[in-house]
């Protein structure tokens, strides 16, 4: 059985650091625009919070890429691959510290060709893992095959259009803003992007926090030290944050007051606060938290790593309030075409719970409608959206039951 994860940054830290002091003697590893262009559009999808893009690597593909500024290198996620981009010579290393035998170690590729239309690989190489630690694939319902990061924006300037999913790139010196963004001055340090800005908590209080800019992680915003510095707020609800490659990461989830992203004032914010255990274990740059693509995707962006700035602008998605899941049910996708919905976990006390649904049931179908019909983001949309009941079809002991569950906001 598959495991469920939750995409987070928690669960990358012990990965991505060792993976970056890897290359950190390595040739400067980035993309340009080629010669015939000014300007490339690059289409991608949002699914469930991932940015996914595709490319080819060594003529081969295409192959779905999740964009992630919280990575330093590029990092292909799918073993199988090994053998289907006609790599020459790897080299094999070890993951120091995350365990012991063979699932702890990854193939370092030399130099790739990496196609993506209208632009240019130059030095890119990657890690490949010997085992699918993050089954981004059963999380997304689609074929996910890595990880694409610094690499990508060291040298572009990069806008990013949620409200029809396309990205411009060009040579910084050719960025032309969204009319009326606003601009942020970010850090590049670590090969990640960090911007400072003032929070609001519960309690009154406000402090100017440190946060990485993460695309990579799905969640609004995550605050790393916020039992230590601010304590619990009084609505907060055990949770688990993600799977890392050392166990399960739990803490607890609850919401911010507000946080200031240029001249805008989100409210009400769905945040993640880790329990201390996990926090700051690995970091090589001192920060509060990290600002996830549920706060990200409500504005259109422009990252200029090269100048040190970030431009955004609201779009649609501004005015939504966020909410979480009201069912308790954390699942993945499986099968064949990532069509049969599978329970990983199931939150106590929570309305799954009491209506004794359990790990590793199959959930058929949503009120009379199969899932295999539906996207992700439609089962989302279904246990997050309202509070209100809903007809599940259950597989269990080689049996099928239909079980009504009445949703609820647990925070």
């Amino acid at each position: 059985m598959l495991t469920a994860l939750k995409y987070s940054t928690f669960k990358r830290v012990w990965l991505f650091v060792i993976i970056n002091c890897l290359f950190l003697s390595a040739s400067a590893q980035s993309f340009d625009v080629d010669s015939t262009h000014k300007y490339v559009d690059i289409p991608f999808k949002l699914v469930r919070n991932m940015m996914i893009v595709k490319l080819k690597i060594n003529g081969c593909g295409p192959f779905n890429f999740v964009l992630d500024t919280g990575v330093g290198l590029m990092i292909i996620t799918e073993p199988k691959l090994v053998d289907s981009i006609g790599i020459a010579s790897k080299r094999t290393i070890k993951l120091v510290g995350l365990g012991e035998g063979d699932a702890f170690e990854a193939y370092v590729t030399p130099v790739l060709n990496i196609g993506i239309p209208g632009l240019v690989s130059e030095n890119v190489s990657a890690a490949i893992l010997k085992t699918d630690y993050f089954n981004l694939s059963g999380y997304v319902g689609v074929p996910i095959h890595g990880l694409l990061g610094y690499e990508f924006f060291n040298s572009l300037a990069v806008k990013i259009n949620f409200s029809d999913t396309t990205m411009n790139v060009c040579r910084p010196r050719y960025l032309k803003p969204f009319k009326k963004s606003q601009k942020i001055p970010i850090t590049i340090e670590d090969k990640k992007p960090y911007m400072e800005t003032n929070v609001s908590f519960p309690d009154g209080t406000k402090a100017v926090n440190k946060f990485v800019i993460d695309l990579g992680a799905g969640h609004p915003l995550s605050i790393e030290n916020m039992v230590q510095k601010h304590g619990l707020p009084k609505k907060a609800i055990q949770a688990n944050l993600g799977v890392g490659l050392n166990g399960p990461i739990s803490g607890y989830l609850s919401r911010v007051k507000d946080i200031e992203i240029g001249g805008y004032k989100v409210k009400n914010i769905i945040t993640s606060f880790p329990d201390e255990d996990y926090v700051q274990r690995t970091l090589n740059v001192p920060r509060d938290g990290n600002l996830g693509i549920g706060i990200l995707k409500k504005f259109n962006l422009a990252f200029d790593y090269s100048n040190g700035l970030l431009y955004v602008k609201s779009n649609e998605k501004f005015g939504l309030p966020f909410e979480h899941d009201m069912s308790g049910i954390e699942y993945f996708m499986a099968g064949e075409n990532y069509s049969h919905l599978i329970i990983g976990r199931v939150a106590p006390g929570s309305p799954a719970d009491e209506i004794g649904l359990i790990k590793d049931d199959e959930i058929t179908s949503i009120n009379f409608k199969p899932v295999s019909k539906m996207s992700p983001e439609e089962i989302d949309s279904y246990f997050k959206t309202s509070e209100r009941s809903l007809l599940l079809e259950i597989y269990h002991d080689k049996k099928f039951d239909r079980v009504i569950i009445n949703l609820r906001r647990r925070i």
